[in-house]
């Protein structure tokens, strides 16, 4: 396993594989509560922040926006350093950068300099791209009829965090009274502490480390260096429809959730909600995000991923229909809420599966970044339009809106479908008609599911 560290090519004994599963997932759990904690503890108090420092409410909307930015932005170097040496040192100084950042925005709070700000918390995204690369992290070593359930587990770890931090987040403003530095700073001193100790864990007991751990196991034709490249990844992408239709439900899906969900606590403000009532439906979309993440595993490794790709389009577009009919009916856009975060969850889990299942093992770890700068790009943009769609039209023009992007994703899912049914995957994930999957198996799939997945 020390050579597997090291070169990536040494062979590995199969009969460790599944205690090495377990404890790869485990590590990835833990560090995923820390993640999500810090990330949610320091965001929880973002916009207010940004407020105190500019000394203006329209400037407030680009601390969180900077965030995204910078999750797009780190996402590339971050899937780079991956590919290059392997999932520990990128999670690793993702979270070291993600930890920088939050004391750059502290120095930025204490200095009232409002630029310094912004800049700590783009290199604070580096956290969030952490949490999003460590769901691939869990499929590098799951069995191909597994890799869903694998992807969710991950995903569904931060729910923990993303719970509680907010709650922690004003006892950790608390504890900088008396230190010259603003309250809403103080949570984002608290989540650099977390994203250190997220970053000491992965580095002492992510090993051996999984994705070269996968490459050893990986045929010989694909460890060629050459072919772990981003461009290698990106022409992977390129060559698959599968995947280009993984990128796509995974940009859309994020897309329309942070669009309609960024604009939500104003929209109930202007229904006359409370911000005890803002609260409770943001935390049910939280847990329709990540609470159920298991379940769209599961039916993503049993009836495949096209079909939870476009149930997860379904659930969209019936969450965009409550939310922008409900007007003054808060139950009903809280509904709309907690199904909007279901919706997102069957299309990370789906997408995320159907992206690795669909491109050889060499370039997975840059089509994976690729994929995560693709979705946080988009979603900047998308939570960027939504506030000017809101603002010159309504809400409920803004839930339309989101849900034309549904569209085009729900006519690739069936055209994609049609087109397997019809032979031209032939049950591969890249669709080259060999009956191989891309780890090396022998595919016994349905027309939508990896290697395995399908036993009917």
């Amino acid at each position: 396993m020390t050579a597997v560290e090291r070169a990536g090519s040494a062979p590995v004994d199969a009969a460790l594989l599944p205690a090495l599963r377990r404890r790869t997932t485990g590590v990835l759990v833990a560090s995923q509560i820390l993640g999500g904690l810090g990330v949610a503890t320091g965001i929880a108090l973002s916009a207010v922040l940004a407020r105190q420092v500019s000394g203006t409410e329209a400037l407030s909307g680009l601390a969180p926006t900077a965030t995204v930015a910078g999750t797009a932005v780190l996402s590339v170097p971050m899937a780079a350093l991956m590919t290059a040496r392997g999932r520990r040192p990128g999670l690793v100084l993702a979270y070291l950068v993600g930890a920088l950042g939050a004391c750059v925005v502290v120095v930025g709070a204490r200095a009232g300099n409002y630029p310094l700000l912004l800049c700590g918390m783009a290199a604070f995204g580096a956290a969030s791209s952490a949490n999003l690369q460590a769901r691939f992290a869990a499929a590098d070593l799951a069995e191909p009829q597994r890799r869903a359930r694998a992807i969710s587990n991950v995903v569904w770890a931060t729910t923990i965090g993303a719970v509680l931090g907010p709650n922690i987040a004003a006892p950790a403003g608390r504890s900088v009274a008396g230190l010259g530095i603003p309250e809403a700073a103080g949570p984002f001193l608290w989540a650099a502490g977390i994203f250190v100790l997220a970053a000491v864990l992965v580095a002492v007991l992510l090993r051996p480390d999984p994705l070269l751990t996968a490459r050893a196991l990986a045929p010989l034709e694909e460890r060629s260096p050459q072919a772990r490249s981003l461009r290698a990844g990106l022409a992977a992408v390129a060559a698959s429809p599968r995947a280009r239709l993984a990128l796509v439900t995974v940009a859309v899906s994020h897309t329309a959730m942070v669009s309609v969900m960024s604009m939500t606590p104003l929209d109930l403000t202007h229904h006359g909600a409370s911000i005890d009532l803002i609260g409770l439906v943001i935390s049910g979309h939280i847990a329709g995000m990540y609470a159920f993440a298991p379940l769209m595993g599961r039916l993503a490794d049993r009836v495949g991923r096209l079909a939870v790709a476009g149930l997860a389009a379904g659930l969209l577009a019936v969450a965009m229909f409550l939310a922008g009919t409900a007007g003054e009916h808060h139950g009903q856009t809280a509904a709309g809420l907690f199904v909007l975060g279901l919706g997102w969850s069957a299309g990370l889990v789906s997408g995320s599966a159907l992206l690795t299942d669909s491109v050889p093992q060499s370039a997975r770890a840059a089509a994976q970044g690729i994929s995560d700068l693709t979705m946080n790009t988009s979603a900047g943009f998308g939570g960027a339009i939504a506030g000017l769609i809101v603002a010159q039209a309504s809400y409920a023009w803004l839930n339309a809106a989101a849900a034309a992007l549904l569209v085009p994703l729900a006519a690739l899912v069936l055209f994609t479908r049609t087109g397997t049914k019809n032979g031209n995957g032939n049950g591969n994930g890249n669709g080259n008609g060999n009956g191989k999957g891309n780890d090396g198996s022998s595919s016994t799939a349905a027309e939508d599911s990896p290697p395995g997945v399908r036993q009917s």
